[in-house]
């Protein structure tokens, strides 16, 4: 029985109610007057239940298709305004015990180069990184308890946070790994880390088991109910996500859509971000062997109607994808991309050739760092590399009473400006500052009562003063 309250993942992802909505929405595909109704509850940006969005996902209809991207657009400036985040991946360790067909990582492959990082490594990835100008990363390793207990996990977070270099530092370690316990959850939420991120895969159980074979990522509940566990170990940001291209889209929305219905239903806090990767080609990873793949079209629509479902939430996408695509999607709700990545072990401090054979997957857009911000910035956006909420205990909660009152502004767009000027100042060509600073002086121009702070504080960061935040 479906229960969005239920502590157990086959209730509150019930494969009985993801049918039954999946019914429900190809027969209302082209109800024009429904989906009226649903595009007028959506105008209020207070969200929509799975089902109300599974309708607009399925639906045909031109002009309505074009409404639901216009309203994805508003809603996303609504909330998040011109702001993006940039951030980027930190490979640990690809021992991996697993055993996932879609992932190079998985434990049959064994001509893949294995490697873990000492702790001089990842210092030399962690200075490679803030040379680059980033200040929020997420780290990734496999599952592995021999080679990457937590201890080692807990170990590298502590090195991060403690590397301090010229300007640099990292002020914010998101987590991306294994489903784990209350306990170690508890570590690393004293280990002072930002969000914790658990992509699902899929959310159909018989897929879920075919694609995880071997190894204890096999067991769907505990994998499935790993952000409860995240939460009573007192982390409050956590983000979601599923690799579209292994299930049916529509199926997978829908899961989506109901874990963090879950959330918010059992802890009152949804997911804090939500991300949105394609299967894509890595060693021995053909994508063309998974026949759930979606266009470009479809991928778009698929963002659109998670910005409209879930207003609130931060959205991510990664270098998986082009810069084409990624331009596309920008507008419709992602308020996150990384720059500049590697998704090798090593990638970043003195690059090899050889590092692309262990790498989790193809890179599509391979520019710089300095290249995506001053892309972005010719689009219109403002970059940010503000993590002033988590540094001031804006977390869970807290974070998300601003966010859904759309007070979010407030502090961001100010946040941006400032993170955005330390950019400048510290990493950015010529060319990318001169549009930069230009681009300052006219979001100076947005501000209300913290325009003369945030002029004086710019002033400070021109002496050599850093990090500042509201």
């Amino acid at each position: 029985m479906y229960n969005p309250k239920s502590n157990k993942a086959e209730e509150f992802i019930s494969h009985e109610e993801i049918l039954s909505t999946l019914e429900y929405a190809e027969e209302n595909k082209n109800n024009i007057p429904l989906i009226n109704e649903i595009l007028k509850k959506a105008k209020e940006a207070k969200g929509l239940s799975h089902r109300e969005a599974s309708v607009l996902l399925a639906c045909e209809n031109k002009d309505k298709i074009d409404e639901i991207f216009s309203l994805a657009e508003k809603i996303k400036q609504d909330y998040y305004g011109n702001r993006i985040v940039l951030f980027a991946p930190l490979y640990l360790s690809n021992y991996c015990v697993n055993g996932c067909i879609y992932c190079p990582y998985h434990k049959q492959n064994e001509h893949i180069p294995r490697k873990k990082l000492s702790p001089e490594e990842i210092r030399n990835e962690v200075i490679a990184l803030q040379d680059m100008g980033h200040k929020r990363l997420a780290i990734e390793a496999g599952e592995d308890p021999v080679n990457n207990p937590i201890e080692y996990i807990l170990e590298s977070i502590n090195t991060i946070y403690n590397i301090k270099h010229k300007n640099g530092a990292i002020r914010r370690v998101n987590v991306n790994i294994a489903a784990t316990t209350v306990e170690n959850y508890k570590k690393l939420h004293e280990a002072g880390i930002g969000t914790y991120i658990l992509f699902q895969e899929t959310y159909n159980k018989e897929s879920y088991e075919k694609l995880h074979p071997t190894g204890p990522k096999h067991n769907y509940a505990y994998h499935t109910e790993a952000m409860d566990r995240a939460m009573q170990g007192g982390i409050d940001d956590v983000g979601l996500g599923v690799l579209y291209g292994l299930e049916s889209y529509k199926y997978e929305f829908v899961g989506l859509l109901m874990h963090a219905e879950h959330l918010e239903a059992v802890y009152g806090v949804g997911p804090h971000t939500i991300s949105v990767p394609r299967v894509k080609k890595a060693d021995d990873i053909n994508p063309d062997e998974f026949d759930n793949g979606i266009d470009d079209d479809t991928f778009a629509k698929i963002v659109a109607c998670i910005r409209i479902a879930v207003p609130y939430t931060g959205m991510i996408i990664s270098t998986r994808e082009s810069a084409q695509c990624r331009q596309r999607v920008l507008k419709l709700g992602i308020s996150q991309i990384s720059g500049g990545s590697k998704t090798s072990v090593g990638g970043y401090f003195k690059p090899m050739a050889s590092d692309e054979d262990s790498a989790q997957f193809d890179v599509s857009d391979r520019r710089s760092l300095d290249d995506v911000i001053k892309w972005l910035m010719e689009l219109g956006y403002l970059p940010s590399f503000c993590t002033a909420c988590y540094g001031s205990g804006r977390t869970g909660d807290r974070f998300m009473e601003i966010c859904k009152s759309r007070q979010i502004s407030e502090f961001c767009h100010p946040n941006a400006i400032m993170t955005l000027k330390e950019y400048l100042n510290d990493y950015a060509s010529e060319e990318t500052k001169k549009i930069g600073e230009n681009l300052i002086n006219k979001e100076i121009l947005t501000l209300g009562g913290l325009r003369d702070k945030v002029c004086e504080n710019l002033a400070k960061i021109d002496g050599g003063q850093r990090n500042f935040k509201f």
